[in-house]
């Protein structure tokens, strides 16, 4: 949701570029995983939709930069967002590699 708010402010001419993007890849991340553990009796498919969550959140990473690099974010709110980020990114990690007793719960 913090990507929706920080990304009202962009210019307009990137509503179909950057805004896009960046906006969707970010809700990506969430809702891989609730589409891969609609799916978990698959194990390959919920394991894919994670991978695929991680991607997305990687991706939103990428698009942080290129904010910050256009002048759209400042930096100290780019690094906020990014380390927010990262721990998503490392709580993917630990479910992929943990997912059978999450899901088992």
């Amino acid at each position: 949701m913090e990507i929706s708010r920080c990304s009202i402010r962009f210019p307009k001419e990137e509503v179909y570029s950057l805004t896009d993007q960046i906006r969707r890849s970010s809700r990506s991340v969430a809702i891989n995983i609730r589409e891969g553990y609609a799916k978990r009796k698959y194990e390959n498919v919920f394991f894919r939709h994670l991978n695929d969550a991680l991607g997305s959140s990687e991706e939103t990473r990428g698009w942080l930069r290129f904010a910050q690099d256009c002048g759209y974010l400042e930096k100290d709110e780019c690094v906020r967002l990014d380390k927010k980020y990262d721990h998503v990114n490392a709580m993917l990690y630990r479910l992929t590699k943990n997912w059978k007793s999450v899901i088992n719960q």
